[in-house]
């Protein structure tokens, strides 16, 4: 059975970490230290958000000489409602243990 797109489990902790304050501008670092993702899984999500219009990005320029603008983004109407979606479907999901279909409490 193909996986339903958008439900891995880190996406699912990019989504939750984007929807606690869904109108805030983030950049990658600060969601890479929330969501504990290393760059090389969490930037290729981001993009693929990005590409299907789930996120919105912007350049933010740097108050210090020298360093570099910084990428920042933020959940669109329609990523926020996907987003909440797949997480109220990750905590209503049954789980299978051993043959036995049991509820989530978590």
């Amino acid at each position: 059975m193909p996986r339903i797109p958008h439900t891995s489990p880190q996406t699912l902790s990019l989504f939750s970490a984007l929807l606690d304050e869904p109108q805030r501008w983030r950049y990658g670092y600060d969601l890479s230290r929330e969501t504990s993702l290393a760059s090389g899984t969490l930037y290729p999500i981001l993009m693929r958000l990005t590409e299907q219009k789930l996120l919105e990005t912007r350049w933010e320029p740097s108050d210090e000489p020298g360093r570099p603008p910084r990428h920042m983004y933020r959940l669109t109407a329609d990523g926020a409602t996907l987003a909440e979606q797949r997480l109220a479907a990750k905590v209503a999901k049954p789980r299978t243990i051993g043959g036995a279909i049991q509820a989530r409490t978590a």
